[in-house]
C-alpha cells in the first residue's frame, strides 16, 4: 500500500507542487526538532524528510518520535545507509545512487535495508537519485564515491530519469547535495520532466523562495530544503519557501 506516495501525489496535484524539509538529525537535538516541527507545520509545509550522508549520533529514532508527537505531517527517511531506517517514520525513500557507479549505493545497502524495511512494515518510496554537480565536492558525493553529472550534461541526466523509470522506480530524486554552492539547473530540470511521468523531486543549493519557484516552474514537482534553513534560522522562512513553491 502506498498511502504516503499517494499523499505526495495528491499534494502535487492540489497545490501544484509540493515543500518537504529535510532536518538532519546531528544538527537537531529532539527539543529544536520538535519546535521546527511545529512551527514548520503551520507554516505550509507537506512533508519532512529526515536524514543525513553520515549519521555521527543516535538521535534518528528520537528526532523522528520528536517530530511525529508534534506534527500530523508525513516523516519520510532520506537514508544514507542501510543503518539509517527507524520503525517510528512513516515511509523512506528507497534511494538508488543511479548517476554513480558504486554498487554499494546501486544495490548492496538497499539488500541490507531491505529485509529490515519489510519487517517493520515501512513504506518504502523507490527512488532514482542522480547527483548533479552543485560546485563543490558535497558529503553525499564523498560518502558514496561518485561522481556527479556535469551541470552541461543535460542529456546524460535525462537518459537516467529515463532508465530509472523503466526499471519502476517511482520518483526521481535531482540532487546536488547538501550545502551545494549551485542548485540544478532549470534546463537539466525541464528536460529530465519532460522525458518522464512520475514525479521529480529537486534538492541541493536551493537557497531563496524565488530560487525554489523557479524550479518549479521548470518542472520540479517537489522542492527540498535544509541547508538554507539551517543557516538563517529564521521560522518566518519555511512559509516564505511554502508560498513560493505553491504560488510559483
Amino acid at each position: 500500500m502506498s498511502k504516503i506516495l499517494n499523499y505526495l501525489n495528491q499534494i502535487k496535484n492540489q497545490k501544484g507542487a509540493g515543500y518537504l524539509v529535510l532536518i538532519d538529525p546531528d544538527k537537531q537535538n529532539v527539543k529544536s526538532a520538535k519546535d521546527f516541527a511545529e512551527s514548520a507545520s503551520k507554516a505550509g509545509l507537506d512533508a519532512f524528510l529526515v536524514g543525513s550522508s553520515i549519521l555521527m549520533s543516535d538521535k534518528l529514532e528520537p528526532v523522528i518520535k520528536g517530530i511525529k508527537q508534534i506534527s500530523k505531517l508525513p516523516v519520510i527517511i532520506s537514508p544514507g545507509g542501510a543503518s539509517h531506517i527507524s520503525r517510528y517514520a512513516d515511509a523512506i525513500l528507497f534511494l538508488s545512487l543511479i548517476s554513480g557507479r558504486n554498487p554499494e549505493f546501486l544495490i548492496g545497502e538497499h539488500v541490507k535495508a531491505a529485509p529490515i524495511i519489510k519487517r517493520y512494515g515501512l513504506e518504502a518510496i523507490s527512488t532514482g537519485y542522480i547527483l548533479v554537480d552543485g560546485g563543490i565536492c558535497t558529503s553525499v558525493q564523498f560518502m558514496s564515491a561518485t561522481i556527479p553529472i556535469p551541470r552541461d550534461k543535460t542529456d546524460i541526466a535525462v537518459a537516467h530519469a529515463m532508465a530509472a523509470e523503466l526499471l519502476g522506480m517511482k520518483t526521481i530524486y535531482l540532487e546536488c547535495g547538501s550545502g551545494a554552492c549551485f542548485s540544478a539547473p532549470e534546463e537539466m530540470i525541464s528536460a529530465v520532466k519532460a522525458a518522464i511521468k512520475i514525479p521529480l523531486i529537486v534538492g541541493g543549493g536551493i537557497t531563496k523562495p524565488e530560487d525554489a519557484a523557479s524550479k518549479v516552474k521548470a518542472g520540479a514537482d517537489f522542492i527540498v530544503t535544509g541547508n538554507a534553513l539551517e543557516k538563517s534560522g529564521n521560522p518566518s522562512l519555511v512559509y516564505e519557501f511554502a508560498q513560493a513553491i505553491h504560488n510559483p
